[in-house]
């Protein structure tokens, strides 16, 4: 993967500390420790100076923000996050596992966070739809909605039409925060520290485990109906 990252002219390389100035804004919790925790995993490579200093150039920084998305807003394991980047090294566009139609492109668009009426544009659904999402407690009460609210509208508009309303989901966010409580306590019993790079893969990776399992028990009930 660091094969593709652009060759840079080192006047425009930046330390970390400079790489935290520009990205802390939109991930607070980034650290010195993570972006190392990333470079160890191999989906970013800084360039070294002579004496051994991490520098990183606008492009690695682009790179960081569309691996801090990819967790933050679409909770994709390291695993298949680099996937999707080495999708994109050999120069194709990849869709984001879960969030389709949308492409890897657009995930870095400037705008991150969309308000209500932008949703409803974008989306199609009523005031009132977007309302009862929120009392069902599947969308954040909040006035600005993150770019991943598209998708999930856009899905609970579609099962709206086969008859399953928010209201009819409440069971299903009751149990995805039972789970996400199953996630928090087993990482915990690992002695990982708690919002470490660690712990966020490790639960990443259990929350994917999770949703194959899951689908594998629909389909059997689903087949068996």
């Amino acid at each position: 993967m660091a094969a593709s990252q652009a060759r840079q002219n080192p006047s425009g390389l930046l330390s970390i500390g400079h790489v935290l100035a520009r990205l802390q804004d939109d991930f607070a919790d980034l650290t010195p420790s993570k972006l190392r925790f990333l470079e160890e995993q191999g989906l970013v490579t800084p360039e070294r100076t002579k004496s051994g200093y991490r520098k990183f150039s606008q492009a690695h920084i682009e790179r960081l923000r569309l691996i801090l998305t990819l967790q933050r807003d679409h909770y994709l394991p390291l695993k298949v996050i680099a996937e999707v980047l080495e999708e994109l090294d050999a120069g194709r566009d990849p869709i984001i596992p879960g969030a389709a139609p949308r492409s890897a492109s657009s995930v870095l668009a400037p705008k991150r966070v969309l308000s209500s009426e932008e949703l409803r544009r974008l989306t199609g659904a009523s005031p009132r739809f977007i309302g009862e999402a929120i009392a069902a407690g599947l969308l954040p009460a909040a006035e600005v909605f993150p770019h991943d609210a598209v998708a999930q509208v856009t899905a609970l508009l579609k099962l709206s039409e086969q008859g399953i309303t928010p209201r009819h989901l409440r069971p299903l966010r009751v149990a995805a925060e039972r789970e996400a409580e199953l996630i928090a306590h087993a990482v915990s019993t690992r002695g990982v520290k708690a919002a470490s790079p660690a712990a966020m893969e490790g639960a990443l990776e259990i929350a994917d485990h999770l949703d194959t399992v899951r689908a594998g028990v629909l389909r059997r009930r689903i087949g068996n109906a």
